[in-house]
């Protein structure tokens, strides 16, 4: 999955917006406020000089997002992000589509948890 597929499968989530309020160059998804992905081109460390990759930072649930370290090498700790918490998953072309959008669906679904019940029902009810 591309950067382009990413963006366009997180526009397709209830109530989902983008925006840069960290500045161009980083796209910020958000459902009624509360941030859900970002995605964004960078270099993955010094050694990177020329080819730099799209990644996509998702929220996670601690035991999984260690699991899914453990299983894909392009799914890192969040960059920017608490770890414990956020994944980064570099679209280098080696994840299936599928299982990218699993992550993002769970992205989207623990930030609409956390909601007051009132929102989260309203969200819920377009899924």
């Amino acid at each position: 999955m591309d950067s382009q597929g990413v963006h366009d499968y997180l526009l397709t989530k209830p109530l989902s917006s983008v925006g840069q309020p960290f500045g161009p160059g980083v796209d910020v998804y958000k459902v009624k406020d509360k941030m859900f992905a970002t995605l964004a081109l960078g270099k993955m460390g010094k050694e990177d000089k020329d080819n730099r990759h799209w990644r996509v930072n998702l929220k996670c649930d601690p035991d999984e997002a260690q699991a899914l370290r453990d299983i894909f090498t392009a799914v890192i700790p969040g960059y920017h992000m608490n770890k414990k918490l956020w994944n980064t998953v570099i679209l280098d072309g080696s994840i299936p589509a599928g299982e990218i959008q699993r992550m993002i669906d769970n992205s989207y679904t623990l930030v609409v948890s956390n909601m007051p019940k009132k929102e989260r029902e309203q969200i819920l009810s377009l899924l």
